[in-house]
């Protein structure tokens, strides 16, 4: 089970699409930038559900089997891949209460999620998505060697197993089975935009309007990185209309610049999916 909370506009002023907004790594619905997201949303009229999948926190125990052994999740020992039975939960719950289309938002590591879920469902309740400050390049190459600690561990039944990640400047580790998840990645979804090969990416399945934004301050990129977002887009014929902007003060997480969040994406809704 995965909870979430629900900011809800008056009733009156209350917009034809919600929007389902997925964490980061190591993150959960209730990060106070979310909420402080949320709640102008909804005063500008968008039903908001921030959500968490089962990647949610560093770890957390999701369910227990019928023979009582638990089932882990989190960032260290969540299944990456299958959390997109996670997200078409979420919006199934925005069509039980009333919303046919919403817009999907991937904050961080949860773009991938988010970007990979509509490329690979082609779920048209997704009117469109946002990339809120989340990997726009390739994915980096796992090492070989834990690759194959990995592999045996999870042959052996240990894939909960953690793994020291090397060359980090404070201790990181992960569990060998979701090493082997992530290692065992589609190309296409590791490198979503066709950044650096030419064969068609999997962003030419997404056939919805995207916003991508980061902040101007400490966040994992900015303009430059929007630019090279533009400029792999504009080599593939019927790629997917895409705006871009940037958080003016916004760190990784937006905070105290929360509202401008808000703004830059009700507007980009009300221009692209409410016009």
């Amino acid at each position: 089970m995965n909870a979430g909370v629900r900011f809800t506009p008056p009733k009156r002023s209350s917009k034809p699409i919600a929007i389902v907004w997925v964490h980061g790594w190591g993150a959960n619905f209730y990060s106070p930038s979310y909420v402080g997201i949320g709640r102008p949303l909804a005063s500008r009229g968008f039903t908001t559900i921030s959500v968490n999948t089962r990647m949610h926190d560093i770890g957390n125990v999701e369910k227990y089997s019928l023979v009582g052994k638990r089932v882990r999740g989190g960032g260290y020992w969540g299944v990456t891949s299958q959390d997109a039975l996670d997200i078409a939960a979420w919006i199934d719950f925005a069509e039980h209460i009333g919303f046919s289309k919403v817009a999907l938002v991937g904050h961080s590591a949860g773009w991938a999620s988010v970007g990979r879920y509509r490329a690979e469902t082609g779920d048209r309740r997704v009117a469109g998505l946002v990339l809120a400050s989340g990997m726009i390049g390739p994915a980096q190459e796992n090492d070989p060697e834990l690759i194959a600690q990995a592999r045996k561990l999870v042959a052996d039944g240990a894939g909960e197993e953690l793994l020291r990640l090397p060359h980090r400047s404070f201790p990181s580790f992960i569990s060998a089975a979701t090493y082997l998840d992530i290692e065992n990645t589609p190309r296409e979804y590791k490198d979503f935009f066709g950044i650096t090969h030419t064969q068609i990416p999997a962003v030419m399945r997404v056939k919805c309007p995207m916003l991508a934004f980061f902040g101007t301050r400490d966040d994992i990129g900015g303009e430059k990185e929007l630019d090279v977002l533009k400029s792999s887009l504009q080599r593939f014929s019927g790629s997917p209309k895409l705006e871009t902007a940037m958080i003016v003060n916004g760190d990784h997480e937006y905070v105290g610049e929360e509202a401008q969040v808000a703004e830059t994406i009700a507007h980009w809704l009300e221009a692209e999916l409410l016009k």
